[in-house]
C-alpha cells in the first residue's frame, strides 16, 4: 500500500501542487519570493554545510511560517546550550525565512525544498540530518519517506489533531496510515490529541503527551518584556489600561465604538490599539474613528505625549511587551478569519476578551471555559464586559488570576521534548 500512495502521491499530487504553486507565483508576490528563494537553495546548502563541524550532532527544525518557528525557538535556544549540536532551520513561507534569516541560533537557515522525490533525497544527503523535528503540522511526504530510508529520526513537534480534521476522511485517512509509520516520534499537546493519532494507527512507542511549547515561548519572553520600559511610567500612572492586539478592521468595528462609550464614563482609563498591519492607510482610518471624540497620539511621537487617551501602534514586533502594561486586553483576529495568540496576554495574569471565531485555538477555548477568557459577539456584549472589567477590580483581578494559573500550569514542554530528543540522538 505504501507503493501505492508514493506513486499517487509523486504522479499526481506533487505535480499538481508544483502547477499550483508557481502559477500563484504569477499572482501573489509572496508566493513568488518563495518560488524564487527556491532557486539556489541547493548550491547555497553545499556551501554553508560544508563549513559546518562534522563531529557535531546536527539537528533540523522545519516550521511553516513564524508562528511555528516561535514555539521551535525554546527547544533551539536550550539545544544549542550544547556544544556538540549544530542547529539547521528550514521555512515553507518566505515570510519566515525572510524575518529569521540573522536568527543567532541557527548554523544553516534556508528554504524547504519543494517535496519532490528527487529534491528530498538530494537535500537529505546534503546536510545529512541526525533528527528532523517538523513542528506542529508542516511534514512532507517524500521527506518523512527520504529519512526512513536513510534510517534518520523524525518527530512532529506541538502536534494537534482536530476530531473533524479533514486528514481522517476517505482516502486522506489511508494516506496518513502510512505516512505516519514512518514517524518515529509524535509529540502531541494534549491526551486528545494524542487519541486523535491513535485513528491513523499510530502506537503507543511512537505518541507521547508533553504539551504545548508556546507556555514556555511566552513565559520566557514576558520575563525580558518587563524590562523593554517602552511606555514612560507617568503615561500609565493611576490610569487603567486596555490593549486591542493584532487587530483587523473586523475587530475594531466593535472594539473601538465600545470603548469611545467606555471612555465617556471612566476617566481613568487609556487605549493602546495595535493593528495587525499598521499600515498608512490602517493607521488613518483608526485615527478618523475617534475624530472629534478624544485625542490619539501614535506610538512614534510618544515623546510629545499630552494627555492623549489612545496610543496607536506605529510599529512592529512589540505587543508582547505592550501587554505588561494593560490590566485588560482584547485579542485580534477573533471577529475575522481566527484569533491571533491568547497565551501572550494571558501569561500577565491579565484578563482577555475575544470574538467569537476561536475555533483555532484550544487555549482561547480553555480560558473560556476556565472563565479567563471573555467572549463577546457585538458592541453591546463588549461594551457590557469592557465595563464590568473596568469597574469592578476584583472581578478583573479574578478572571486574570485564572488566566495567569492557567499558563503556569502548563509550562515545561520543552523539557519534556529535549528528554525524547536525546533519547534518540
Amino acid at each position: 500500500m505504501k507503493n501505492f500512495w508514493f506513486i499517487i502521491y509523486n504522479a499526481i499530487v506533487v505535480p499538481f501542487l508544483y502547477i499550483m504553486i508557481n502559477t500563484a507565483g504569477w499572482f501573489d508576490k509572496k508566493v513568488k519570493r518563495g518560488v524564487v528563494g527556491r532557486k539556489r537553495i541547493f548550491e547555497e546548502l553545499i556551501l554553508n554545510a560544508a563549513a559546518l563541524d562534522k563531529s557535531k550532532r546536527l539537528i533540523w527544525f522545519h516550521s511553516s511560517s513564524l508562528g511555528e518557528f516561535e514555539q521551535a525557538k525554546p527547544l533551539i535556544e536550550e539545544l544549542k546550550k550544547d556544544k556538540t549540536i549544530n542547529i539547521l532551520v528550514t521555512f515553507f513561507s518566505p515570510s519566515g525565512y525572510e524575518n529569521s534569516s540573522k536568527y543567532p541560533y541557527a548554523n544553516l537557515i534556508s528554504y524547504i525544498p519543494f517535496d519532490t522525490f528527487s529534491n528530498a533525497n538530494r537535500f537529505i544527503t546534503t546536510v545529512r540530518p541526525d533528527l528532523a523535528i517538523f513542528m506542529r503540522y508542516d511534514y512532507w511526504p517524500n521527506l518523512i519517506w527520504a529519512m526512513k530510508s536513510f534510517k534518520i529520526p523524525s518527530f512532529i513537534v506541538d502536534a494537534t489533531m482536530k476530531s473533524n480534521s479533514s486528514r481522517k476522511f476517505l482516502f486522506a485517512k489511508n494516506f496518513h496510515n502510512i505516512l505516519f509509520r514512518d514517524i518515529t516520534k509524535i509529540l502531541t499537546v494534549s491526551e486528545a490529541d494524542s487519541d486523535g493519532f491513535k485513528v491513523f494507527g499510530c502506537t503507543e512507542n511512537q505518541l507521547r503527551v508533553v504539551g504545548d511549547t508556546r507556555f514556555d515561548r511566552v513565559y520566557r519572553k514576558s520575563i525580558t518584556a518587563k524590562e523593554r520600559n517602552l511606555i514612560k511610567n507617568d503615561i500609565i500612572k493611576n490610569k487603567k489600561v486596555f490593549v486591542a492586539g493584532s487587530t483587523w478592521e473586523m475587530d475594531e468595528e466593535v472594539i473601538l465604538p465600545s470603548f469611545i462609550t467606555l471612555a465617556k464614563y471612566d476617566k481613568d482609563i487609556i487605549f493602546i490599539i495595535v493593528p495587525h498591519e499598521p499600515t498608512l492607510i490602517h493607521l488613518e482610518k483608526i485615527e478618523n474613528e475617534f475624530s472629534g471624540k478624544m485625542k490619539t497620539i501614535r506610538f512614534s511621537f510618544l515623546n510629545n505625549y499630552k494627555g492623549e487617551r489612545v496610543i496607536i501602534i506605529d510599529s512592529i514586533g512589540i505587543l508582547l511587551t505592550l501587554y505588561t502594561y494593560a490590566d485588560a486586553a482584547f485579542i485580534g483576529g477573533s471577529f475575522k478569519q481566527g484569533i491571533h495568540n491568547v497565551l501572550e496576554a494571558a501569561v500577565y495574569g491579565i484578563p482577555v476578551m475575544f470574538g467569537p471565531k476561536i475555533e483555532s485555538s484550544q487555549e482561547a477555548q480553555q480560558l473560556l471555559l476556565l472563565g479567563g477568557g471573555i467572549l463577546i459577539k457585538n458592541r453591546s456584549e463588549a461594551y457590557r464586559q469592557m465595563r464590568n472589567l473596568f469597574s469592578d477590580k476584583d472581578y478583573r483581578n479574578s478572571k486574570g488570576k485564572i488566566c495567569h494559573q492557567y499558563v503556569q500550569k502548563n509550562l515545561g514542554a520543552t523539557e519534556k521534548i529535549l528528554k525524547e530528543i536525546y533519547e534518540v540522538i
